[in-house]
């Protein structure tokens, strides 16, 4: 790839103030380790020194997924990848410990898997002569200057798979669009989930890039095979008592979800909360926050499993969300009552469970609206909206099971993303 004196330039200068920046990086790494000790494991795979980073052989296919959502959407593509190209050596990279921690509970050492390092040429440059990757397959929207510039040097294709950008991440990506601009000028392809990322895409990359509309992977994203039988198991567990769920919540809408929860046993004195923080680091702060509330409390990691008397089954544990979204009535999706853009809305509804959001659904606009007009999204406001609807679906199981139906009905006729990204994928590994 050969860049004109202004790009080496623009790049030059983003290099630099990485490489100011890069102290920032050690606070970062302790600071979060404060509260999640896995950051404080593996700098050596971050910075890219050469004994962390495993030795593949030429040919090698390698997938960027951030964290677990990015994994969770790439679970249909990296099975079929194993399948579709079994003598090549397959990395999976992610940048959070969560993210690690669900690649290995996914595929265990049936995949390479290291931490991403940072966008400084010599690390990258470290690790591509490492890995020798014949692709690389970008999950979502995850763009690096010296990465990206570096695979097209070293002649790797870059494919951004189940693309996706916000108007909102449009917006703050123009204050740095020459740099963005560079940095996609180096991707092969770009297969987005739908017509308006596509057309975000463009306005972001001009003519820089070959964009393709392939759909969303998460549609064809399979059930847990056993998510069924934990399901049955959990549901047992529970008792024959009003259950909902609220999956991937962050602090500022802890305090509606117990809103809600204090609401709703006030008609339903047995009503059980199945609660799922996003992030590790909030499974503490949310089980004092249910203990002040005077709620009875047990955890998934220390007592197991709820019992008669437990008014919030905290699930602290990960990979195991399916089984508890599958065993409850309704489910509340959160990062959707504050500006954070919403989380997986089709994990409930390809289980059949009616779903309720936030209004704050900018990162899966298209998946909410979509889920919406099928009649199986719910749009709550605050707390007393929260508990309002769930209510409402408590009080009619009918008209529960049809909202459930119509949303799993509703990602069947959606789902063929993953053929078709494939085949794009086949296309860019054999030259075309």
């Amino acid at each position: 790839m050969s860049l004109s004196p202004g790009r080496r330039l623009l790049l030059a200068i983003y290099s630099a103030l990485l490489w100011l920046l890069l102290p920032v990086t050690l606070y970062h790494l302790v600071w979060r380790g404060l509260r999640q000790r896995e950051y404080l494991l593996r700098w050596s795979e971050r910075y890219a020194l050469p004994a962390a980073l495993p030795a593949l052989p030429p040919g090698a296919i390698w997938v960027h997924a951030v964290s677990v959502g990015e994994v969770n959407a790439a679970i249909p593509l990296v099975n079929a990848l194993r399948q579709r190209y079994p003598d090549r050596a397959l990395l999976v990279t992610t940048i959070t410990p969560t993210g690690s921690a669900r690649v290995r509970a996914l595929w265990g050492e049936g995949v390479h898997h290291v931490y991403l390092p940072y966008d400084l040429h010599g690390m990258v440059r470290r690790f591509l002569g490492r890995v020798r990757p014949a692709l690389a397959v970008v999950i979502e929207t995850e763009l690096w200057p010296n990465l990206f510039v570096a695979c097209a040097r070293a002649g790797v294709p870059i494919v951004i798979a189940n693309a996706r950008l916000s108007a909102r991440s449009l917006r703050g990506y123009r204050w740095l669009s020459p740099l963005i601009r560079l940095a996609l000028s180096a991707v092969r392809l770009v297969a987005a989930q739908s017509e308006a990322d596509a057309a975000r895409f463009r306005a972001l990359a001009g003519d820089a890039v070959r964009i393709e509309v392939t759909g969303n992977l998460k549609f064809d994203q399979p059930l847990p095979a056993a998510a069924r039988e934990e399901a049955l198991a959990w549901r047992h567990a529970c008792g024959p008592r009003p259950v909902w769920v609220a999956a991937s919540t962050h602090p500022g809408e802890e305090a509606a979800v117990l809103e809600a929860h204090r609401r709703l046993r006030e008609r339903w004195p047995e009503a059980l909360l199945l609660w799922a923080p996003r992030h590790p680091e909030r499974f503490g702060p949310v089980a004092a926050r249910v203990r002040e509330a005077g709620l009875p409390l047990r955890r998934r990691s220390l007592e197991r499993a709820p019992d008669a008397g437990c008014a919030v089954f905290l699930i602290d544990s990960l990979g195991e969300l399916p089984g508890f979204l599958a065993a409850a009535d309704v489910a509340f999706v959160g990062g959707s009552l504050v500006e954070v853009g919403g989380h997986n809305l089709l994990e409930p509804a390809a289980l059949g469970v009616p779903v309720l959001s936030g209004p704050h659904t900018f990162n899966f606009t298209e998946i909410a609206t979509m889920l919406r007009e099928a009649g199986a999204l719910v749009t709550v406001e605050d707390a007393e909206g929260l508990a309002g609807a769930i209510a409402a679906l408590w009080e009619d199981p009918a008209a529960a099971r049809r909202r459930g139906q119509a949303g799993r009905q509703r990602i069947d006729r959606a789902r063929g993303a993953l053929e078709r990204t494939l085949a794009l994928v086949d296309a860019v590994l054999a030259g075309r």
